[in-house]
């Protein structure tokens, strides 16, 4: 990165240089490419930020990954193919999570503290190797538990944030999920028992796993009813439930009422994971410089999937309006 910065400043010093007892015009800024997986040192262990641009001058757009536990680098080209023209776009593989967890998983139990410590870590680590001053920042469902922590404590290092599908109070959420569900599978004698059994203090992982079980297989994943996915969710649960039980205490309605910078609520029409209309209600009386609320007619819970032309271009768009100064 030196070099490349040092190659800027080498081509741009030039027209200087040449142009004494002439005008001096502005020099301009020589496009620069790069696409590199770098493994830079994040509260204590190596972790993957992956760097996609065609010119380095352009704003920088980092991702936060829903889960916990999941990754958005692998398919990221999906919904960046658009972006990508505007932004420069990182990707951040969390601890625990895809390409960081095959370098080296996380020596202690992850817990939200450190992640969102971590989260602070790799935005300033970004800053610094981009030599951007702000970077504009999205979550994607968990992602905004780290996302918000940014926007509370760092709003002056945004241009801007964008929250997909934000956990704003996940423990009503969860509740207004469970009474959804049960409405819905009235007639399914398996569905109605094992929802029956979810005590809704939700402090088992059996709470979360029937809760996860029925919404997905509502949602036509039909996979979810087999032992595979039971496998698969307690093994997550090993790792994640401790972190998920914390997240159920945040309540942004309590803690965040006032924000420092921009901030763009993306919202599915059909999301019953993290319900619109807590996000909604909190978005009428959150307090912000500038805010916008966006419903995206025909996603659920991950819209930068289901629509994921709609979801580039609405940021596209607030870019623009932001460059132009409306």
């Amino acid at each position: 990165m030196k070099k490349i910065i040092l190659a800027i400043l080498f081509i741009t010093l030039i027209p200087l240089q040449e142009s004494k007892g002439q005008n001096i015009t502005e020099p301009e800024l020589i496009p620069l490419a790069i696409n590199r997986s770098l493994t830079p040192e994040i509260g204590g262990i190596k972790q993957v930020i992956e760097i996609k641009t065609d010119d380095l001058n352009k704003p920088v757009l980092l991702f936060l990954s829903g889960g916990p536990g999941s990754s958005m680098i692998k398919g990221a080209d999906s919904f960046t193919n658009l972006l990508k023209n505007r932004f420069t776009i990182v990707q951040w593989d969390q601890r625990d999570a895809g390409k960081t967890l095959k370098l080296n998983p996380s020596p202690t139990q992850p817990t939200v503290a450190q992640m969102q410590s971590d989260t602070h870590e790799v935005v300033e680590f970004v800053r610094k190797e981009l030599h951007q001053e702000k970077i504009y920042l999205l979550g994607s469902s968990w992602g905004n538990v780290l996302g918000f922590y940014m926007v509370k404590n760092y709003p002056e290092q945004l241009h801007a944030y964008f929250a997909s599908n934000p956990v704003i109070n996940q423990f009503p959420s969860e509740k207004e999920l469970l009474e959804t569900l049960q409405v819905h599978f009235k007639d399914n004698p398996i569905a109605s028992k094992e929802l029956a059994s979810v005590n809704t203090s939700f402090q088992t992982d059996e709470d979360l796993f029937y809760l996860r079980k029925w919404l997905f297989y509502k949602e036509g994943k039909e996979f979810a009813v087999s032992n595979e996915f039971k496998d698969m969710f307690f093994q997550w649960a090993k790792t994640w439930s401790p972190v998920w039980k914390d997240v159920m205490k945040i309540d942004l309605t309590k803690t965040l009422k006032t924000i420092d910078c921009p901030v763009y609520f993306f919202v599915g029409k059909n999301d019953i994971q993290t319900s619109r209309k807590i996000t909604e209600a909190y978005f009428a009386e959150l307090k912000a410089p500038k805010k916008e609320l966006f419903v995206f007619e025909n996603s659920g819970h991950q819209i930068h999937q289901e629509e994921s032309e709609n979801f580039q271009h609405t940021i596209i768009n607030i870019l623009d309006a932001s460059q132009s100064g409306k």
